[in-house]
């Protein structure tokens, strides 16, 4: 039931595009940095749950529906470049209103936000993210062949939540150490600077870029 399945193929594509940088690995690193451990977690939880509900859909073969509409991927490539643009401007006006003063410095450590506001930060992130269809319907389509049991689908699905899990997370431990937190206090203008130019700049693509 499984020897058919490359699960090779299907981890080192799901690597290599999860652990690439990205507006969710900006999501994780600004808010791991800004607001701590835990609720870098949240949004690396938030983001880790939108990967496995568009595995699914792609497992189930609507990703092919959705990509074949091009109206349904067009109001979902509207939605999440409105999102990111959403998240420059948040981040521009941060990076704008910062203190330069310890004691402000300081106050930035605590947490700003709730963790079910962060959770959802990472999953709407991900949810309205058109490459994220883009990914799984082409990893499916290529690393499944027909005629695979629901058994073999499932181990592909537990195997990309996994992978999710490792790097997502692992991206929260990374950035909420505290020589880059420390970092990010003193240079705080400049983080929140080159996350609004990102998020800018991926909202443009998305919005530019034609698909079919």
């Amino acid at each position: 039931m499984f020897e058919d399945l490359n699960i090779t193929l299907i981890l080192t594509a799901g690597f290599v595009v999860m652990a690439s940088p990205g507006p969710a690995t900006l999501a994780i690193a600004g808010t791991s940095m800004s607001s701590g451990r835990l609720y870098g977690l949240a949004t690396a939880f938030g983001i880790i749950t939108g990967s496995i509900i568009w595995s699914i859909i792609a497992a189930l073969g609507l990703g092919a529906v959705m990509m074949s509409n091009v109206w349904m991927f067009d109001v979902l490539r509207y939605f999440g470049a409105g999102y990111l643009l959403f998240l420059a401007l948040k981040s521009a006006r941060s990076a704008l209103t910062a203190s330069k003063s310890h004691a402000h410095a300081h106050a930035l450590a605590q947490p700003e936000t709730s963790f079910i506001k962060a959770y959802s930060k990472g999953l709407l992130l991900h949810l309205t993210n058109p490459k994220a269809i883009l990914f799984y319907g082409s990893l499916y389509a290529i690393g499944i062949p027909e005629g695979v049991k629901a058994g073999g689908i499932a181990l592909v699905i537990f195997a990309l939540g996994f992978l999710a899990t490792i790097v997502f997370a692992g991206y929260a431990l990374l950035f909420s150490s505290p020589v880059l937190v420390k970092g990010y206090l003193k240079l705080q203008r400049w983080f929140e600077g080159i996350f609004a130019i990102t998020f800018g700049m991926v909202a443009v693509k998305i919005l530019t870029t034609k698909i079919g």
